[in-house]
């Protein structure tokens, strides 16, 4: 079965930078065919294609994580800080819109927490390596919820 509108794709993936330290690496099952589970470069490249296929793409920040938005980073007093959160740990708030944004918590020091609402990975350009490892028929439901979901159903 070929990579088309619609199938539910499984890949082995790995992310480095251009240099080619390693930045993440694992196994992902998204929908296929804009959706927005996939960067658009790589689904633009696995169109067409079937189990077995790999490939090496490089993206820009801009195909990839987006640009650094300074205006997602954010202090807050350490008083109105959650306990038991930590470096490296993320919050829910809203963004400048009024939108749910999720914050990564980078520092604290002192009486304050400093928040980043940026992707760690936003502004930096990468390289995105795969390899299909299995291709189907997306279910009705997973094309509803715009998503694939487990072997054991999915629950939102």
């Amino acid at each position: 079965m070929q990579v088309t509108q619609n199938t539910a794709v499984t890949l082995n993936y790995r992310i480095t930078s251009l240099q080619g330290q390693p930045l993440d690496a694992g196994t992902l099952a998204y929908l296929h065919g804009g959706y927005g589970n996939l960067f658009p470069k790589v689904e633009a490249a696995l169109e067409g294609q079937s189990v077995g296929f790999t490939t090496t793409i490089e993206l820009s920040p801009e195909e990839a994580f987006g640009l650094r938005d300074e205006r997602l980073v954010r202090t807050i007093p350490k008083a109105e800080f959650p306990p038991g959160v930590k470096v490296g740990g993320q919050l829910e708030g809203l963004s400048d819109a009024g939108e749910r944004q999720l914050f990564h918590v980078v520092k604290i020091k002192g009486p304050v927490v400093h928040l980043d609402g940026n992707h760690p990975l936003a502004g930096q350009a990468l390289r995105f390596a795969c390899k299909v490892t299995a291709v189907r028929p997306a279910t009705p439901e997973e094309i509803a919820h715009r998503h694939v979901h487990g072997a054991h159903g999915h629950a939102h």
